[in-house]
């Protein structure tokens, strides 16, 4: 009997990890996994509409959770997809 391994998914299922409200309505913060590294990406929450990636590959959990924590704090205090302010 010849045992086989299974090669790890390049891409994972997407991960909702943050929400929050723009001027273009409501977005969410995804994670997911894409060929071993975890992107972080802005999309709208209604389907319909810009995504931007946040961070193509998060080093750490705890550079995860300061990624975001920075990303809602900007969203806050200006009131629109913080992206928008990088002339993307």
């Amino acid at each position: 009997m010849s045992a086989t391994t299974e090669a790890p998914a390049a891409t994972g299922r997407n991960v909702e990890l943050a929400a929050y409200t723009a001027d273009i309505g409501p977005r969410r913060i995804v994670g997911q996994r894409v060929e071993g590294q975890v992107q972080l990406r802005d999309e709208p929450a209604t389907g319909t509409g810009r995504t931007f990636v946040i961070e193509p590959a998060v080093e750490s959990h705890a550079a995860l959770e300061a990624i975001i924590a920075d990303y809602l704090r900007s969203a806050k205090k200006l009131g629109y997809v913080p992206m928008f302010s990088l002339g993307w």
